[in-house]
């Protein structure tokens, strides 16, 4: 591919509008680099000379699955168990055992953006840990619903196979031994944690209602992606999927303050946290 010196102001300001409107990324201005780390390989096995003829490419839909392929590739997978920690200590000690004492049965937690499986996969094992203290507890039966743009993330996610060095990130000995069954040279999350999560592919961007309603949702890392505007869009829809006193929780740099009113904002000794307001404006 072209390097980033190559890549003129006008395919650079093309490559960002197409992004945007595909997906919600919003590529800030010097950040050609990312296009040719991130496309190099994919134009060079699709047989692409520069991002030129890339955009014609993905107007004119030959290949037909180049658009999905880029946009794939452009998505940022970082994850790992147990990221930063303090959220799923507050999920574990605060959050799970409030529902449980007002639930009517079991939750429903959503994980957007979920990426290879590493963040609801960590919540079902927070889940099976809140379980077996509380062996009278009502969340029983839980569902975990996780979501994400990327097609070949959500393959990967549905195996629930990680190789030593992904298992290396954020997750202790004790969590392997208790969560993951040895198979040949990968490591499989045992099926109490697997059965409780399932996958579905959705872009932020389009309704989610059909997703249901939620007592939780996880969609961290995500906003800081996204334009003011597009911010509040999903933020609006997120409250809507909330059922009343449910929980977001963002990112650690992520803030709500200027893009809703529908929440309210919850400091717990781990980590801070939105909790839904019961009226929405």
């Amino acid at each position: 591919m072209q390097q980033t010196q190559e890549i003129s102001s006008f395919d650079y300001q093309r490559f960002r509008e197409f992004l945007e409107q595909a997906c919600g990324i919003l590529l800030g201005e010097g950040k050609q680099y990312l296009i040719v780390s991130r496309l190099t390989r994919l134009m060079r096995e699709e047989n692409i000379v520069n991002l030129t003829a890339l955009m014609s490419a993905i107007e004119k839909g030959q290949p037909r699955h180049l658009r999905d392929a880029v946009i794939d590739a452009m998505t940022t997978n970082e994850t790992s168990w147990f990221r930063d920690v303090q959220p799923f200590e507050t999920l574990g000690q605060i959050v799970l055992p409030e529902l449980d004492q007002r639930a009517h049965g079991a939750l429903r937690v959503w994980s957007a953006a979920c990426s290879s499986g590493q963040e609801p996969y960590t919540i079902s094992m927070i889940l099976s840990e809140y379980l077996r203290k509380n062996p009278g507890s009502k969340l029983t039966g839980s569902q975990i619903i996780a979501t994400d743009i990327s097609a070949s993330m959500l393959v990967q996610a549905k195996k629930a196979e990680y190789e030593n060095v992904a298992l290396g990130r954020g997750l202790s000995d004790s969590r392997r031994q208790q969560f993951f069954t040895k198979v040949d040279e990968r490591w499989r999350v045992i099926d109490e944690v697997r059965n409780r999560v399932s996958f579905r592919e959705q872009n932020l961007l389009q309704g989610f209602s059909t997703l249901g309603k939620f007592d939780v949702i996880f969609c961290r890392n995500v906003l800081i992606y996204f334009s003011a505007e597009r911010k509040k869009d999903i933020l609006k829809r997120m409250a809507l999927s909330l059922n009343k006193g449910g929980y977001l929780f963002l990112g650690a740099s992520e803030t709500i303050s200027g893009y809703s009113d529908a929440f309210e904002l919850t400091r717990t000794p781990f980590s801070t946290v939105y909790r839904r307001k019961d009226q929405l404006s």
